[in-house]
């Protein structure tokens, strides 16, 4: 509970540095990933190594991912970068930072802690609950049905590996995608 009300505070401060365009908001990404990433590391998350073959399994799932994306929403161009290039990469610094730091905290710590005292259905269905409701201040509760989908997608890719890289290689792509893709 403890682990989930920090997640809480994360997502408040990035709310309130962001208002009303928090999704967009540089800065309050950089905060809130930065709150993410020491919850994780006051519970205890220590990084293991990484394989290879983890890293493609996500890489894969983020594919897998943008696709999905991609036809369901017809009219998109593939590879138009909507800003510079030296926007875009910084932008996509960001990004990744906040998508591993969601993924530290919910499909490595929360996951492990839930998995240790109730098993990996509840850890998995816990950890996919908290990351769609962590998007509902950015995008509305028309997007949780997706964002549980895809929640539940990365806790499966975390029950595959057992471990966080391939979970956060895939979450990087896809958000990766939304900058990418007009």
């Amino acid at each position: 509970m403890l682990l989930l009300g920090g997640v809480a505070v994360a997502l408040a401060l990035r709310t309130a540095i962001g208002g009303s365009d928090a999704a967009s908001s540089q800065a309050a990404a950089l905060v809130f990933a930065a709150g993410m990433l020491a919850l994780a590391a006051a519970a205890g998350f220590r990084r293991r190594r990484v394989r290879h073959a983890h890293l493609g399994i996500g890489a894969a799932a983020g594919a897998l991912l943008v696709a999905a994306w991609v036809m369901a929403s017809p009219g998109r161009s593939v590879l138009q970068p909507q800003a510079t290039p030296a926007v875009l990469a910084a932008w996509s610094l960001l990004v990744c930072a906040v998508a591993i730091a969601e993924e530290v905290v919910l499909r490595g710590v929360l996951f492990t802690s839930l998995t240790s005292v109730a098993g990996p259905g509840i850890a998995l269905a816990v950890s996919s609950a908290a990351f769609a409701l962590l998007h509902v201040p950015l995008y509305g509760w028309q997007a949780v049905p997706v964002d549980l989908a895809v929640g539940f997608m990365l806790g499966g890719l975390r029950l595959l590996t057992g471990g966080i890289a391939a979970s956060a290689t895939a979450h990087a792509i896809a958000d990766l995608a939304t900058g990418w893709i007009a």
